[in-house]
């Protein structure tokens, strides 16, 4: 029975029936009677099917959930995901690339019949606050509850998010996922943005599933905004409240494994709590912009949950993550503690569960089992690194008051940043709105020791947005140098960050985590023009007495700020001649901003 008249919904659901010839169709509602029906009948699977989820233990994670995949289904697969566009150069060089026709050749057959046997859910879902003008409407066909589930948690899911669509709207996402035999070989996650279409199959992990995520939040969305005059980035947002009750926001885009969910969700120093500072999260990884009617740049997280990475979590490193994932919370591929049917990962603490269930689902003991060196030569673990969470941000102890706010939060400051052991300086302002795109596009981050064998390697990352961007990077970045000019005077201020410079040991010599809020400050403060700045050949940088270390004299000594502020000439024009050979890669599509940006910022090194 479908829950809206609109006829291009029905029509495409039915289209998708005749396709995949389920045994049953469900519209998902959202209501607590249908969830709670879907989650008995999912637990109540043999323990053996790799459909289960088990209840955990209810006193102490009161509604969450366990669930596992199979181990050839772990993380997003880049090399499996395409972007269909008519054009071949539309996708550009950092997109695999399929014509649309061919792409929907090769997979029909896939679909073909593959929900025979199988119940067919229909998932209406708003990315965004019901009745946001930033908001906007997926549907979502799937053949696996774990996905009901769980987009339950990341969207306003449910029969309300058809009020923004409307009844003869054609502007909603079409979301096909099966399941199928989740076989590697036919693993595909297909976007076709001119069709406002994503299709998925064999795959049965998050982030290839829940297609309201990066499929939808990112790829389809970021060349909606360019159609639309709006931006899709892969940013978290945050507000500053000060201690006179005003509320700063700032958006901030970080290629993985640099502290993105933790800046997100900063608690503030003890000196800065003391004195009524307290940090707000909006969202932790997807921002939607749009100008607001008084010309400022405004955002929404347009997610309602939190996919993160379990492994490392802590109430040291992240107490507010943490804290989120107390109840109503589904745990994908980390440990159980079977004493008391527990959620364990690395990270969480140091002793491992004696009485255990691995990733993969067998019985172990946990201490014995992660004293094992395997054959890469670490420690087996008992969670896989990619295990997840997936958390209401309602849980989360510092969500911000304005986080259903429809028409978003206006946004002062926007930083990028990567993991660079020795160039890029702790913090430093871009001159304009268009040396700030520039630096935006220049953003890299060097690999770390955990993901893979060679330390150090350079990865171009530009605006955090290489894996997810929907159509050619080099016309992203023409959107961005558009959307300076549309803002004007009123665009937010863009600055850089690297909380990961090291000493020649290899420390970290800035202490990071809550510590952060001192670069925010300075941040906030170069946005209301309180402070002055050092004018360099990279940028404005912070003048040493405005960065406040009351608390932090003994780590952050003069000799390690001057460390930290320092612009080293050699190495930034061994960054000119790498970009270089990085935009190559464009061609003519290159903004000729950027290609300007570059050539001023080698005269500046002179």
């Amino acid at each position: 029975m479908s829950l809206t008249k609109n006829p291009n919904v029905n029509k495409w659901v039915d289209e998708m029936i005749a396709l995949t010839k389920p045994a049953n169709v469900v519209w998902i509602d959202g209501s607590k009677e249908q969830l709670d029906q879907l989650t008995a009948e999912v637990t109540a699977l043999p323990d053996d099917s790799p459909d289960k989820m088990f209840y955990l233990n209810q006193e102490q994670l009161p509604g969450c959930l366990y669930h596992r995949t199979l181990p050839n289904d772990v993380a997003r697969v880049e090399d499996r995901t395409f972007i269909c566009c008519r054009n071949k150069e539309d996708a550009g060089p950092t997109n695999n690339w399929c014509d649309p026709q061919e792409m929907y050749a090769k997979l029909t057959p896939l679909y073909d019949g593959v929900m025979q046997g199988r119940t067919m859910y229909v998932i209406p879902y708003s990315m965004g606050p019901i009745g946001s003008p930033l908001a906007k409407v997926g549907v979502e066909i799937t053949d696996s509850i774990y996905v009901v589930l769980n987009m339950n948690i990341m969207t306003r899911m449910g029969k309300a998010a058809f009020e923004n669509l409307g009844e003869t709207s054609n502007d909603f996402v079409r979301g096909l996922h099966s399941k199928a035999n989740v076989d590697p070989e036919n693993r595909y996650i297909v976007h076709f943005p001119e069709d406002n279409t994503i299709w998925s199959i064999n795959s049965a992990y998050g982030g290839n599933v829940l297609l309201g995520k990066k499929c939808f939040a990112l790829r389809i969305a970021s060349y909606q905004g360019t159609m639309e005059g709006w931006m899709a980035e892969h940013m978290l947002i945050l507000g500053v409240k000060k201690p006179n009750g005003e509320v700063k926001y700032i958006t901030a885009a970080f290629p993985s494994a640099c502290g993105k969910t933790n800046l997100a969700m900063l608690i503030p120093p003890e000196g800065y709590k003391a004195k009524g500072y307290e940090v707000f999260t909006v969202g932790d990884d997807i921002a939607w912009m749009k100008p607001g009617a008084d010309g400022r740049l405004y955002a929404i997280n347009p997610e309602n949950g939190f996919f993160g990475v379990a492994p490392g979590t802590n109430a040291k490193s992240n107490y507010n993550a943490l804290a989120s994932t107390k109840k109503n919370t589904i745990f994908t591929n980390v440990a159980i503690n079977n004493a008391d049917n527990t959620v364990w990962w690395e990270g969480l603490d140091k002793n491992p569960p004696v009485d255990a269930t691995e990733w993969k689902g067998a019985k172990v003991n946990g201490v014995e089992f992660t004293a094992v060196v395997g054959a890469d030569g670490k420690n087996q673990k008992l969670a896989h690194p990619n295990s997840r969470f997936t958390a209401p941000a309602e849980n989360c102890p510092c969500i911000s008051p304005e986080f259903n706010n429809p028409n978003g939060v206006p946004i002062s400051a926007i930083i990028f940043g990567g993991r660079r052991a020795k160039t890029t300086p702790l913090v430093y302002q871009s001159f304009d709105w268009e040396h700030g795109t520039f630096l935006g596009s220049a953003v890299s981050s060097e690999t770390t020791a955990a993901a893979t064998g060679a330390v150090g390697v350079l990865r171009h990352d530009p605006m955090a947005m290489k894996p997810f961007c929907g159509y050619h990077m080099a016309d992203y970045w023409a959107h961005w140098l558009e959307m300076g000019k549309k803002l004007g005077d009123k665009a937010p201020k863009i600055f850089n960050v690297n909380w990961f410079k090291q000493d020649d040991e290899g420390n970290f010599i800035w202490p990071g985590f809550g510590d952060n809020m001192r670069v925010l400050d300075w941040i906030i403060s170069r946005c209301e023009d309180a402070v002055d700045a050092e004018e360099t050949a990279i940028g404005y940088l912070p003048k040493k007495e405005d960065l406040n270390l009351v608390g932090i004299e003994d780590e952050v000594t003069p000799a390690i700020l001057d460390k930290l502020l320092a612009v080293d000439t050699d190495l930034w024009k061994d960054e000119v001649a790498d970009l270089r050979e990085f935009y190559k890669q464009f061609g003519d599509r290159l903004p000729a901003e950027i290609t300007a940006q570059l050539d001023a910022l080698e005269k500046r090194l002179g």
